[in-house]
């Protein structure tokens, strides 16, 4: 397993006695297109957890599409190597982002709140974007690569993982009535979209929305 990583600050010490594990330091859009296309090579699975940080400058500030450019450049590194199967790409997105193949039941006011922040906040309409490139550009029949979205609800720290409940939509507002999820329960979950086939192919071409139980 690879893993590229900003800092290693507030990384478990855990990490560094893993020997199956590589880590990586710096940032995933400094890193040349050679580079990430070394850094996928043989891989059979992605995972995508790139967010903003949450500062003015990070929510304001250039990249503006930092999570779309990520995965575009990740799709083209996959496809450079021409993969016997499949890789699967599973991308950590939100529950405020709507699922356009779906009807989605929300609200309207939700709907317009959406569309205003798409407009007005960089993060959220940078991660519609990245979806909506897996979801248009990638699309279901794609020779190298099958995807999953996974939307969680407003995020909170825990340090255990706890019963979550994963539906195809949401079952509630992310913007006018939040639910909650785990950073851990989002990992969990990912891990075993990438590790079990089952659980992959139920979920494969879909954006899944992940809510803590409790």
């Amino acid at each position: 397993m690879r893993a590229i990583v900003r800092t290693p600050d507030g990384l478990s010490e855990l990490l560094d006695t893993q020997p199956n594990l590589s880590l990586i330091y710096g940032s995933i859009s400094e890193l040349s297109d050679a580079e990430l296309a070394a850094y996928v090579e043989g891989c059979g699975a992605v995972a995508s957890c790139l967010g903003h940080r949450v500062s003015f400058r990070g929510m304001f500030g250039p990249p503006r599409r930092l999570v779309t450019d990520a995965v575009r450049r990740l799709c083209r590194a996959v496809r450079r190597h021409r993969p016997d199967r499949p890789v699967r790409f599973a991308l950590m997105n939100t529950a405020g982002n709507r699922n356009r193949d779906l009807d989605e039941p929300l609200p309207f006011l939700h709907r317009l709140l959406e569309r205003l922040l798409r407009g007005l906040l960089p993060p959220h309409a940078d991660n519609v974007a990245a979806a909506e490139f897996l979801r248009t550009r990638i699309g279901r029949r794609d020779e190298y690569i099958e995807w999953v979205a996974v939307r969680p609800d407003a995020l909170r720290d825990e340090t255990a993982v706890s019963a979550y409940d994963v539906y195809p939509s949401p079952t509630r507002s992310a913007l006018l009535d939040a639910g909650a999820t785990s950073r851990i329960n989002v990992a969990h979950f990912m891990a075993r979209l990438l590790t079990e086939e089952a659980l992959w192919n139920r979920w494969k071409g879909q954006m899944p929305v992940i809510y803590n139980r409790d």
